[in-house]
């Protein structure tokens, strides 16, 4: 199977990849040498810019539509990241999106990178934001549901 990059692959290309199961985002890319460290191994910033690369693109295509024209802010309030094990140019990666749970104003995303096996995690918690910035915009009924019946997230009110 030729390997499509930054797409959204479909679950049995997630799981041509490694994956234990399919995830509602996925997206295959190569390591490149400006992403390599003095080590010659993928430097820890460069883990930083695919899991947000992928949670725009999540964001842009899942959630966008749900706010209409007024966009709240969508903001990362904290994130725990694992390093699990190396990666050296030009190896073939995905990168995952799924949402594990959700309050009123945010929600908690688990992230992982696998090249045939696991790589890096990171759990963020994400907070939606009024357009000002003052205080937490809810997370509309329609997204919510999606949340559930998309991710498989939980309600943690």
């Amino acid at each position: 199977m030729d390997t499509r990059f930054l797409t959204p692959l479909n679950p049995d290309e997630q799981l041509a990849h490694g994956l234990p199961k399919p995830v509602p985002m996925a997206m295959a890319d190569r390591v490149r040498f400006s992403e390599i460290d003095i080590l010659q191994h993928v430097n820890n910033k460069a883990y930083l810019d695919w899991f947000e690369a992928l949670r725009v693109h999540y964001y842009n295509t899942h959630f966008r539509q749900h706010f209409g024209d007024l966009q709240p802010r969508h903001v990362v309030r904290n994130a725990n990241i694992h390093y699990v094990k190396e990666m050296v140019l030009g190896e073939t990666y995905v990168t995952t999106a799924r949402v594990l749970s959700f309050r009123r104003t945010s929600y908690t995303m688990e992230q992982q990178i696998w090249c045939g096996d696991l790589r890096a995690t990171m759990e963020g918690v994400m907070v939606f934001r009024t357009p000002d910035g003052k205080s937490g915009y809810p997370i509309p009924d329609s997204l919510r549901r999606q949340f559930a019946e998309l991710d498989g997230a939980i309600a943690a009110e």
